[in-house]
């Protein structure tokens, strides 16, 4: 009665399930008298999600009715991974990064800037992106890369009397950095503030226009109302 009930001397063939949906993989070796165990799921992009990848024991092993299979699939949702901090890292590293990461890079955009080859900037999805934020495995991370400083200056531009992300615009346009943002004190949102002084001005106290290369800095003032600045090369009819 103790053999019928261990069912002594009956054996099976272990089937092979590797690469087998999971649902089917349990199906096969359920109606073929094993038991199943899901060991671990991992994660590979080079294979199909929720597949088995691993079976033990092997395929074709010969073992006891009612053994255990275990599994290891691969997962059907992408693991988390995190951001991490390139910037000021040459972009070489910043690729090498990515890559241990599980990330990749999605665009490359240059821009002035005197710190030539490293990252200034990691973009996801358009928006900037901290070190330590969770990304889903394989996602594209933009990289702004500094270009190094262009000889030829341009005109400052004249930003009074925008608003900030007006001036934002402007400034990314011409490659010049914004610099130091010094909100009044009544002022809550800075994207709708006006800007009603900057440094360096558009003109000099000689009323020279002034000039600026692209990676250099700007800096803004900014208030809730628009400030008229006093012009005294116009005369007030």
């Amino acid at each position: 009665m103790l053999g019928v009930i261990t069912n002594n001397g009956k054996y099976l063939k272990v089937p092979s399930v590797v690469g087998k949906n999971t649902s089917e993989a349990i199906k096969i070796l359920e109606s073929q008298g094993f038991d199943v165990l899901i060991q671990d799921s991992v994660y590979t992009d080079t294979a199909k999600k929720g597949i088995v990848l691993k079976q033990i024991p092997e395929q074709s092993s010969t073992v006891k009715i009612n053994r255990t299979v275990i599994l290891t699939v691969n997962r059907v949702t992408l693991p988390l991974v995190d951001m991490p901090a390139l910037q000021g890292k040459s972009l070489n590293f910043a690729l090498e990064m990515l890559r241990r990461n599980h990330l990749s890079l999605g665009d490359t955009i240059f821009k002035p800037d005197f710190m030539r080859g490293s990252v200034i900037d990691q973009l996801f999805r358009g928006d900037k992106i901290a070190s330590g934020t969770k990304l889903p495995w394989g996602s594209h991370v933009d990289l702004i890369v500094g270009g190094g400083l262009q000889e030829e200056a341009i005109l400052v531009p004249d930003l009074v009397g925008m608003t900030y992300n007006e001036a934002k615009i402007i400034l990314d346009e011409n490659g010049i950095i914004l610099g130091a943002v010094i909100p009044d004190n009544d002022v809550s949102d800075t994207a709708s503030a006006y800007i009603w002084k900057q440094m360096p001005p558009k003109y000099n106290d000689q009323k020279e226009p002034v000039y600026i290369q692209p990676g250099q800095l700007l800096d803004l003032w900014l208030s809730v109302e628009m400030k008229t600045p006093i012009d005294s090369l116009k005369t007030v009819e």
